[in-house]
């Protein structure tokens, strides 16, 4: 019996060692691939794994002439104070909203585009659509937001020529808080929707053609079609694309917000990431703000994993 376990054993241990050596071997005939990998985890380990040992300072008052290491423990006193600040109903319900309301109408929107350029027949009138939809992705956020700024302007601004063509009263678009969320959405929605929806043509080339033609033959509409073969070959990626715009929910457009932003929208514009800019950067209340940052972050993860996991019950696709 003792014989027999460590003949087992030492079989176990060979089959490791030829496992391992075949993958080693593996990776030395491709070294070359493995060696372009050395620059985006170098990257990753330097701006994304080394800054985390300065997450301390959300737990200290931090001085620089002391450093991270020499400045006091305050434990949790810079949390309690942002929770029990004026503001954090605030910056907390605007940063909630824009990415709520994003969600459920910029989300679906690449989708619908994806679906009509694949059911679209004049595949030249396909490619149009398609490359007017993806020039907005290519300007910066500094031109969309001074195109927003001609276009809505109260005084010739061609929106506000329209309001008073049909007898109305020019519009401060840029200046009013309640018009902020809307012009911020909809932007977004005009510059990535084109971009975004590349992914989802992508997996609509890959639907088996016969499930269209099986459909076709039963008698189904195109709607039909849409709905019962294109829609459900590309739910595991919506599910994938989903769980990921989720993980980045308490992520919003720092730069677009922080450009459109002024004093009479701030009721509205008043974002986390904002807040943490001018308070931390401009202001340098670097520990208060980095424990303003860790909040946002472990709200961002809490959401990752709940998410993950319940797709993972009900679809059965997720991230792992």
């Amino acid at each position: 019996m003792e014989i027999s376990q460590a003949e087992t054993a030492e079989e176990a241990a060979r089959g490791l060692a030829r496992r391992s050596g075949g993958m080693l071997g593996r990776m030395a005939k491709r070294f070359d691939l493995y060696l372009m990998l050395l620059l985006p985890i170098a990257w990753y380990l330097l701006f994304h794994y080394g800054p985390l040992y300065g997450l301390q300072i959300a737990f200290k008052d931090f001085n620089p002439g002391k450093g991270i290491g020499g400045s006091e423990w305050v434990g949790f006193d810079h949390f309690q104070r942002f929770f029990e600040s004026y503001y954090f109903e605030r910056l907390l319900w605007n940063t909630l909203s824009i990415n709520l309301f994003s969600l459920l109408i910029a989300f679906p929107v690449p989708i619908i585009l994806a679906l009509i350029v694949n059911e679209l027949r004049s595949k030249s009138f396909s490619k149009w659509l398609q490359n007017i939809t993806f020039i907005p992705h290519f300007m910066s956020v500094v031109v969309i937001v001074g195109i927003l700024s001609v276009f809505l302007s109260p005084n010739t601004g061609p929106v506000n020529k329209l309001i008073e063509a049909f007898g109305g009263e020019p519009i401060r678009f840029m200046e009013s808080a309640g018009w902020f969320k809307t012009i911020f959405i909809s932007s977004n929605i005009w510059q990535n929707m084109g971009w975004q929806s590349i992914i989802y043509i992508a997996a609509l080339s890959g639907v088996n053609p016969q499930l269209y033609e099986a459909a076709k033959m039963d008698g189904a509409s195109r709607l039909r079609r849409i709905w019962h073969v294109s829609l459900p070959g590309i739910v595991p990626v919506i599910v994938i694309l989903l769980i990921l715009d989720i993980g980045h929910f308490m992520d919003v457009g720092f730069e677009k917000i922080l450009l459109m932003q002024n004093n009479l929208n701030l009721e509205s514009s008043d974002v986390i990431s904002t807040f943490v800019y001018t308070t931390g950067i401009l202001n340098g209340e670097y520990s208060y703000t980095a424990a303003i940052g860790l909040f946002n972050s472990l709200i961002n993860l809490t959401l990752l994993l709940l998410v993950n996991r319940f797709a993972r019950r009900t679809a059965e696709t997720s991230l792992w």
